[in-house]
């Protein structure tokens, strides 16, 4: 893993929630809404609810036009974001005001096209300046991803990279070291969507990770059922 962050204000860093949490031996709870849908207001609500139910990190979608990494149900909150006029640019300035009221860090998950239109040392202002802890740039594979790292790392926030159950064990490794905050695991091939249960695919492939030292891991699932997620959380520990 990247060097840990260590945040200067009251809310813990991404790295350092997580080790917390590993302290403790729980698992981390990290919801993920998109914004803008219904409006921004009710994104500012929601993530103060969230916050106040316990969350441990926040994932904040920014809508786009063409999320090839999502499936149906936050392709349409996006879709409809879009129609209400949610830019990327009132997002941050929805945080900047709502931010400082939450206890938990937020980690924005973003398409690159939005990086790189406002330019990446501006993006990085930008969100930190927002009070944006982490970020998810999931259409960004390791070998693109060295400017975004410096930058990342030059503004204090811990740039999340993703692996998948067809990740060779060598190139995981590589996305381990390089990643901050925590390894997103995706918990199936293709966009994302409801699923019954964890597969034995994903149970082995996380005994796998673990081998690699990697404790910083998050879990990326839809599940159906209160069991599908204890279930889920067991296999985390």
């Amino acid at each position: 893993m990247a060097d840990p962050i260590v945040d200067g204000g009251n809310r813990s860093s991404v790295s350092e929630t997580f080790s917390r949490l590993r302290e403790q031996g729980k698992t981390a709870f990290i919801p993920f809404i998109t914004a803008g849908d219904p409006d921004l207001a009710t994104t500012s609500k929601a993530l103060k609810i969230l916050d106040s139910c316990g969350s441990d990190v926040i994932e904040l979608g920014v809508p786009y036009s063409d999320p090839l990494a999502d499936g149906p149900v936050i392709h349409a909150a996006a879709t409809r974001a879009l129609k209400k006029g949610t830019t990327l640019k009132a997002v941050l300035a929805m945080l900047k005001e709502v931010i400082p009221e939450l206890s938990c860090p937020i980690v924005l998950f973003t398409y690159y096209n939005p990086i790189l239109k406002l330019g990446v040392r501006n993006f990085m202002t930008n969100i930190k300046q927002a009070g944006v802890h982490g970020l998810v740039v999931p259409d960004l594979p390791l070998e693109e991803t060295t400017i975004l790292r410096s930058e990342a790392s030059m503004h204090s926030i811990e740039l999340v990279l993703l692996t998948t159950p067809t990740t060779p064990t060598e190139r995981m490794k590589e996305i381990t070291k390089a990643s901050a905050g925590f390894v997103y695991l995706v918990s199936a091939v293709g966009v994302t969507g409801t699923r019954s249960n964890v597969n034995l695919h994903v149970e082995h492939l996380l005994q796998e990770i673990k081998q690699t030292n990697l404790w910083l891991l998050a879990l990326a699932y839809q599940l159906q059922s209160k069991r599908s997620r204890l279930q889920a959380g067991e296999r985390m520990v």
